[in-house]
């Protein structure tokens, strides 16, 4: 799972003519969900984009978090983060399939409302062509993506068993005289 979170002064979403969400001051997160990404991933981004410091108070540096402040997150589903560059033409095979991803977007805006504020909370509208306008404070962006998890045991077994392999070294077989 892929972000990219920048500090705002005020963001908004809009669908054709219809405004579908805005914010005054806080974060706008743009957020791909990759094929192999688990409840795992979004347990750790919420945490991490509600705990980010980039706020600060009286000059006294960033030590301030978007729920200290009181401040609004703006969502918005963004596939294209989970990308590879195949010379100059972007791949999105990475990303996770539209339905699967929707229900894990689901999940993470519910996490998001449920560990802060359910109206500080906004989003776009999934899978749909949107004019994100976003007013960057700062500017502060900062890219986050979550670690891999391995999915079970096994693979995890296996993971380790690749890590730790090396090839064993070539001898001669000495002759006797």
């Amino acid at each position: 799972m892929k972000a990219i979170i920048q500090r705002v002064t005020k963001a908004s979403v809009t669908v054709g003519d219809e405004l579908v969400s805005s914010i005054g001051p806080g974060l706008c997160v743009l957020l791909g969900i990759s094929r192999d990404d688990t409840q795992k991933q979004v347990e750790y981004m919420v945490r991490k984009i509600l705990n980010l410091r980039v706020f600060d108070e009286d000059g006294k540096g960033w030590d301030k978090n978007v729920m200290d402040k009181n401040l609004e997150v703006l969502c918005v589903s963004q596939f294209t983060l989970c990308y590879i560059l195949k010379g100059n033409k972007p791949d999105f095979h990475q990303a996770m399939a539209a339905e699967q991803s929707q229900l894990l977007y689901n999940s993470f805006l519910e996490q998001m409302r449920d560990a802060y504020c359910s109206d500080r909370v906004k989003d776009g509208r999934f899978q749909a062509y949107m004019q994100v306008h976003i007013q960057n404070d700062g500017p502060i962006t900062i890219p986050l993506e979550s670690p891999v998890v391995v999915q079970d045991e096994k693979q995890a077994i296996k993971a380790a068993k690749a890590a730790a392999w090396q090839p064993k070294p070539k001898t001669k077989p000495v002759e006797d005289s």
